[in-house]
């Protein structure tokens, strides 16, 4: 975050500059006004393309073997934009190929699943996956009870990243 600041504040010493420039080669035909507009447009220009690349760089940099399997695009009155682009703000990703397998029940395997949000830190649940019956458990507290079942089907993305092969 320190270092989005940082890129910000560059962002508006440039654009300022910029301006500037622009007012020197046309004889200083641009009123005073558009500099500070210049270095303004800059650090929205940049907080915008850090927002939005946030999802793609965070997303790349994750190890071999977790695989994103759901994201969330979002859309605010105070970014406007987001209504024609929505911007992905958080993502889940699972670790299939860490994926462990209950030594008594073949197919039930647990899996850690990872939770991004933008200005938020990571949270890492643990979660049971019944492969031959489509079905997960998902957490419940960490009391010790029985797990709560939840028949989710074929389609349900988190399912098919910790039983597909290549998880393997």
């Amino acid at each position: 975050m320190f270092y989005e600041l940082i890129a910000v504040l560059v962002a508006g010493v440039a654009g300022a500059g910029v301006v500037m420039l622009l007012s020197k080669a046309s004889g200083g035909r641009l009123p005073r006004w558009a500099i500070p507009v210049g270095a303004g447009l800059a650090m929205l220009g940049a907080s915008i393309a850090s927002e939005y690349g946030w999802y793609d760089a965070t997303a790349r940099a994750l190890p071999g073997g977790v695989e994103v399997v759901e994201t969330h695009a979002s859309s605010a009155a105070w970014r406007p934009w987001t209504y024609a682009w929505p911007m992905t703000d958080r993502f889940i990703a699972v670790d299939a190929a860490g994926r462990r397998e209950n030594a008594q029940t073949p197919g039930l395997y647990l899996a850690d699943l990872y939770f991004f949000a933008r200005w938020h830190p990571t949270q890492v649940v643990e979660i049971m996956v019944d492969c031959p019956g489509q079905r997960r458990a998902d957490p419940m507290g960490g009391d010790g009870g029985d797990p709560r079942w939840r028949e989710v089907g074929a389609e349900d993305a988190i399912l098919s990243a910790v039983c597909s092969e290549r998880a393997a």
